[in-house]
């Protein structure tokens, strides 16, 4: 789905186009927002914002904001993903149809855990309830976006393996994994859903030995949170994905913090 296999990882408030950018050469895809679509979602990350001086995108018009910043990367070498919030599926599916308009991925939120979002109906109580997060899936894709959907591993009650299976068939094409301290939850949503899904493994990735345990578990690729604008950690996760799918020399970090392309210069 895209190559380079190393994904930045929404983070909300700071995932722009411009940050986007910034984790060229080593990134495959990006993945902007959260964007908080409906009113719902905006009145949560309001809260969050005045309550606990989170950093939330919250332009006037959330789908023009998500044209800007699709617009400010047509045509860079990455597969971008714009990570959508809604208690409800038609502001997922007027998001879906401004990313199919550029190539790009809408991916369902059903991982923020925050308690304003949950209360809200957003985020983790998706995953606590599946119909509802297959509606969600199943809106954006008929707009003929390709979807995505990131999760979180360790939710009570849920059983991520049973659950891929669910969202492919809703019309999913990727499945993001945060698998906080359960890395076997990427090795059973990959096992579950084989071929029908594209899985990228989320959380703690930082080196080679952290991307190769999620590519050992079955995933498709791995994903960068917090340290998305470190140069260095993005170079040591490129360097362990391009040697574990045998896509050329990897990247040379030098002491003390020089970074050198590869010979080819690719």
């Amino acid at each position: 789905m895209f190559d380079p296999r190393v994904a930045l990882a929404s983070l909300s408030g700071e995932s722009d186009a411009a940050w986007a950018r910034g984790g060229l050469p080593f990134a495959g895809a990006a993945f902007l927002g959260g964007v908080a679509l409906d009113e719902a979602a905006r009145a949560a990350a309001r809260r969050m914002v005045a309550d606990r001086d989170r950093n939330e995108f919250l332009p006037p018009d959330p789908l023009a904001f998500v044209e800007r910043q699709l617009r400010a990367l047509d045509g860079a070498p990455l597969l971008v993903g714009v990570n959508v919030r809604s208690a409800t599926p038609e502001p997922v599916r007027a998001a879906a149809a401004v990313c199919r308009d550029h190539g790009a991925v809408v991916e369902v939120n059903a991982h923020c855990r925050q308690p304003e979002l949950c209360a809200a109906g957003c985020g983790e109580s998706l995953l606590r309830d599946a119909d509802r997060l297959v509606s969600h899936v199943a809106a954006a894709a008929a707009t003929g976006a390709t979807v995505g959907v990131k999760v979180r591993a360790e939710v009570p009650g849920v059983d991520l393996g049973a659950l891929a299976p669910r969202l492919a068939d809703a019309g999913a094409a990727m499945v993001h994994v945060d698998a906080m301290d359960s890395p076997s939850a990427v090795g059973a949503v990959a096992e579950a859903a084989g071929d029908a899904v594209f899985v990228v493994a989320n959380n703690g990735v930082r080196d080679r030995a952290t991307a190769r345990e999620y590519l050992a578990l079955g995933a498709d690729a791995v994903s960068v949170g917090r340290p998305s604008t470190d140069p260095r950690v993005l170079a040591r996760v490129r360097t362990a994905v391009d040697e574990w799918f045998g896509a050329g020399d990897g990247w040379t970090i030098d002491e003390p913090g020089a970074i050198r392309s590869p010979p080819d210069g690719s």
